[in-house]
C-alpha cells in the first residue's frame, strides 16, 4: 500500500513537472525568435540611445504586428525589415510581438 502512494505521488509530480516543461521550451523558443532582432533593435528590443533604429522594447504588440505585416506586405518601406518580415510566419510574429510588449522600456 506504501509503495503505491509513492507511485501515485512521483506520478502526480511528473504530470504537474510536464507542462512547466513545454513552457519554458515555449518561452526559449519565443527568446530565440527575439534575439534574432538584438543586432539592430539592441537587446531585449532595447536600441541604443540616439540610434535611428525604433526600440521595440514596450511596444504594443498590436502595432508592432501591424508594423510587420505591412513590412511583409510590402506596404511599408525599409531597408531590410520588408526582407526579413518575410522569414517569419504570423504566428512567430505574434509571438515576437507579445514578447517585446512584455519588455520594459
Amino acid at each position: 500500500m506504501r509503495w503505491n502512494m509513492m507511485l501515485a505521488a512521483v506520478a502526480s509530480l511528473a504530470a504537474t513537472a510536464m507542462p512547466a516543461a513545454a513552457q519554458d521550451q515555449d518561452a526559449l523558443y519565443v527568446r530565440s525568435l527575439a534575439a534574432t532582432c538584438a543586432n539592430c533593435h539592441g537587446t531585449q528590443g532595447r536600441a541604443q540611445p540616439g540610434s535611428s533604429v525604433v526600440s521595440l522594447a514596450g511596444m504594443p504588440a498590436e502595432h508592432l504586428t501591424a508594423q510587420m505585416a505591412a513590412f511583409k506586405a510590402g506596404t511599408r518601406s525599409a531597408t531590410i525589415m520588408h526582407q526579413l518580415a518575410k522569414g517569419y510566419s504570423d504566428a512567430q510574429i505574434a509571438q515576437i510581438a507579445r514578447y517585446f510588449a512584455a519588455q520594459a522600456k
